[in-house]
């Protein structure tokens, strides 16, 4: 079984974001970037698919030249090829998902595996465009999977319960916290990783559909005013809410 892995580079939730002069971008001097941590589930989904039914993992992300530490991460882990699309703009979701789906349409990987969402945007876009892109199904938020021949049987989490669902390979899914524990590189895996060659494509000549016209961080101020819970109180409440957060 041919899997890819496809995972990407965000901020760590800790480190303090700013800004770029241009207004449409985060200013990346100073920011500490990882590897989004529910694609650290589809790596771990894509050994485990490895481990069971043959085959290689290949990790592959788009972003900057900066995004191969967290491809090492993944040789680091077990992947066995390593493949960077290099766009440092990134420029929408359709962007993204058109060089993923073009790489998979050049290799015919059996099964493309996807974090949940990454923390930075949270768009929960890309594994359903790349799936309608290529004309695949899609299972989203899968925290159960089993593959017997070219038949996939997961269950999905929805709200409130389980969704249980089959496909047929080829398919995308994409992990939910919880459907295999990471494993953690050792030592020797890490320094390994170091010196493994990465693959290096062009970006695809998709053009972006979305425009980000403005970035603003949350604004700081607050009034702190505290009420009670009287009738006078509750009333207070809903006018400022209208009149002056004007939420309602």
């Amino acid at each position: 079984m041919n899997i890819l892995v496809c995972i990407s580079q965000v901020p760590d939730t800790t480190t303090k974001i700013a800004i770029a002069a241009d207004g449409t971008s985060i200013n990346p001097a100073g920011v500490k970037f990882i590897l989004n941590p529910y694609d650290e589930f589809a790596i771990e989904t894509g050994l485990r698919m490895k481990e069971q039914h043959g085959g290689s993992v290949t990790t592959l992300t788009v972003g900057p030249d900066t995004a191969k530490e967290v491809l090492r991460t993944a040789l680091a882990m077990g992947s066995d090829i390593a493949v960077l699309v290099n766009d440092a703009s990134r420029s929408d979701s359709f962007v993204v998902a058109s060089a993923i789906a073009e790489y998979a349409a050049e290799t015919s990987p059996d099964l493309i595996v996807f974090g949940r969402q990454s923390i930075d945007f949270d768009s929960f876009q890309i594994p359903s465009m790349v799936a309608e892109l290529l004309q695949w199904p899609d299972v989203s938020t899968v925290s159960s999977l089993t593959i017997e021949g070219t038949t996939l049987k997961a269950e999905s989490d929805i709200e409130g319960g389980k969704l249980s669902v089959e496909a047929t390979l080829p398919c995308v899914i994409s992990a939910q916290k919880g459907l295999y524990d990471p494993r953690y590189p050792k030592l020797p895996d890490i320094m390994k990783a170091k010196s493994k060659p990465i693959t290096e494509r062009a970006a695809t000549a998709a053009s972006a559909r979305v425009t980000t016209n403005g970035m603003a961080l949350p604004d700081s101020k607050r009034l702190n005013k505290v009420l009670g819970d009287s009738d006078s109180d509750v009333n207070e409440l809903v006018r400022l809410l209208h009149e002056e957060a004007k939420v309602i």
